[in-house]
């Protein structure tokens, strides 16, 4: 939970405080059917935020690629997944605004997942279509972005993608839309099948 002290003071005095949960990863893998065993590409990684919790969730059997353009991103994860016991990550710094940016096999992975990266690239159709060249036949994408209507938390509105975009970005790409997930307050996300 994160609470913002507002600075209207019409708005204080009416509501305190403005509050807003963010994402939970264990619940949207819950959510999803990710199985023991599955092989999943976190793009744009960061420092872990789904890649630990997936990496538990395929288990040992299974193996988690954390992709990032950011060392210290990637350095961070290691160091996470080492204090706690996860040996199934296999960190790759990579630049996935290239063609076959991942570096990794055609068809070669059931789970990409996708958090807010795509409003920080110009070149989003390169990594949707790099998401689905990976994935085997009937994988998943697991698209999370910042809601358009909440600008109180994150990027500039500009900077945002909105649904309907990003349905027709993951269409255009080849993906069929499968369902909606709810994100917390501050995103939206999407499964998308190949």
């Amino acid at each position: 939970m994160i609470l913002i002290k507002t600075k209207n003071k019409k708005m204080e005095e009416e509501r305190k405080y403005i509050a807003g949960k963010f994402a939970d990863p264990m619940e949207t893998i819950n959510e999803i059917d990710v199985k023991k065993g599955d092989v999943m590409a976190d793009f744009g990684c960061g420092a872990g935020f789904f890649s630990l919790p997936f990496a538990k969730k395929v288990g040992e059997e299974g193996k988690v690629y954390a992709l990032d353009v950011l060392s210290s991103a990637l350095e961070a994860v290691e160091s996470e997944a080492k204090a706690n016991g996860i040996s199934n990550i296999i960190t790759k710094r990579v630049n996935l605004e290239l063609e076959k940016g991942s570096k990794l096999d055609d068809e070669s992975v059931d789970w990409v997942v996708m958090k807010n990266i795509l409003f920080q690239n110009k070149d989003k159709d390169i990594i949707i279509r790099e998401a689905y060249r990976i994935l085997k036949k009937n994988g998943r994408a697991l698209i999370m972005e910042w809601d358009s209507g909440n600008s109180f938390i994150g990027p500039d509105r500009k900077l945002r993608i909105s649904e309907e975009e990003l349905d027709a970005m993951v269409e255009k790409g080849g993906f069929i839309l499968e369902k909606k997930i709810k994100a917390g307050d501050f995103h939206y996300m999407l499964i998308a099948v190949k």
